[in-house]
């Protein structure tokens, strides 16, 4: 039997269930500064999976301003904990990210992958996104450092 998966947009009111992730579903374990100072921000977004109560997925994005032109939306990041892998919880948890860009008004909604993380590249194919090439990564402080 496959458990139901509930999703759900945080908002600043949310930190103690963000500091309750467990580990597994973000790189790192949620540090309670950075996660308060996240949700405290407008530009910031959090999108949650869970199954049964219990988070096992999420994705992020950070809202893009420009003096010329319209919001745009960086996907920052997409994660499920590795028991849940290939059960479409990336799929909720990143349409429900895509769909409140769009109504927060973007107009351009971007992300970057590794060449080599077929998975990934196949869950963008699959909700509708379009894979561009010629584009060249730059970074500062390490920010790329394979860890």
């Amino acid at each position: 039997m496959t458990a139901i998966i509930e999703i759900r947009q945080l908002g600043p009111d949310d930190l103690a269930l963000l500091c309750a992730v467990p580990d597994g579903v973000f790189d790192d374990p949620v540090d309670p500064g950075q996660a308060a100072a996240f949700l405290a921000d407008p530009g910031h977004e959090i999108v949650l999976g869970f199954s049964d109560g219990i988070v096992v997925g999420m994705a992020t994005g950070v809202m893009v301003l420009h003096p010329d032109k319209p919001p745009s939306m960086f996907i920052n990041e997409v994660g499920v904990h590795e028991d849940f892998r290939r059960r479409g919880i990336a799929t909720l948890v990143t349409q429900r990210l895509l769909d409140v860009a769009r109504a927060r008004g973007c107009e351009g909604i971007w992300l970057t992958a590794e060449g080599d993380n077929t998975s990934a590249r196949a869950l963008y194919r699959t909700l509708g996104a379009r894979e561009t090439g010629g584009l060249v990564i730059y970074d500062w402080d390490g920010m790329r450092d394979e860890g």
